[in-house]
């Protein structure tokens, strides 16, 4: 069972800025980004400026990580690296 949200602080466009996101899905970001071979920082700027202006930061990274697991899933990629 997932607890309370935790929030940590990133830099997005030269700023600090925090992000609620419950330890799961920081766990998911995390191993994402090592996927990928970036920064956390990079990945969720990626995020930032691919979300809609009606869309907040926090659910567009957890629909970002939920199409990632989706896609792996379809593709047969379960290694979590």
């Amino acid at each position: 069972m997932s607890r309370r949200p935790v929030k940590r602080s990133v830099t997005l466009k030269g700023h600090r800025t925090s992000i609620s996101l419950e330890d799961e899905f920081w766990q998911a970001l995390r191993a994402i980004a090592v996927r990928q071979s970036k920064p956390l920082n990079a990945l969720v700027s990626e995020i930032d400026v691919s979300r809609g202006a009606e869309t907040g930061l926090a659910s567009a990274i957890r629909v970002y990580v939920l199409r990632d697991l989706q896609t792996r899933l379809e593709t047969g990629q379960t290694d979590a690296r």
